[in-house]
């Protein structure tokens, strides 16, 4: 195999596209004692930079609220771009969905933890996501939806 057919895949930048955070309910949130509850979000997109360059984008969202109040939201978009050539094109999608935001994820983790701290609140651990389950579940919900309107189509 020549080097130029060999795969690369090479982080060539980590930055924070996007960062929120609010505390809408300030100051009197603050002598609140019911511990909240916290929900999590995450969403990740990819855009094509050409040439074997992609970005990726893990957009974390953290909202915290005691009963109908938001305590906080904090949401981090974690960006890199990829460097990803000579990768079968039936490898590329879980690469971009697993690899990266796998990389991705331990640094929005700590943004958010900094950016609840900041905010006034105790440091806050998100605990670890398996994206290849995220993505597992992804591609059976779309075989599921391609195959119910197949399914329907028959039908008529």
């Amino acid at each position: 195999m020549s080097e130029q057919e060999n795969p690369i895949f090479a982080i060539e930048k980590l930055y924070i596209k996007d960062l929120s955070v609010e505390v809408p309910n300030a100051p009197q949130i603050f002598l609140e004692r019911e511990a909240p509850k916290v929900g999590i979000q995450l969403q990740t997109g990819t855009q094509s930079l050409g040439e074997g360059l992609f970005e990726v984008t893990l957009t974390t969202t953290v909202t915290s609220k005691i009963e109908e109040k938001t305590v906080f939201l904090v949401e981090v978009g974690q960006a890199g771009i990829f460097r990803v050539q000579n990768v079968p094109d039936e490898n590329l999608d879980p690469l971009l969905s697993i690899a990266c935001p796998n990389i991705l994820f331990p640094y929005a983790r700590e943004v958010i933890s900094d950016a609840v701290t900041r905010a006034g609140f105790p440091p806050m651990i998100v605990q670890p996501v398996n994206f290849e389950a995220l993505y597992m579940s992804r591609l059976q919900q779309q075989q599921a939806a391609q195959d119910a309107a197949a399914a329907q189509a028959a039908a008529h």
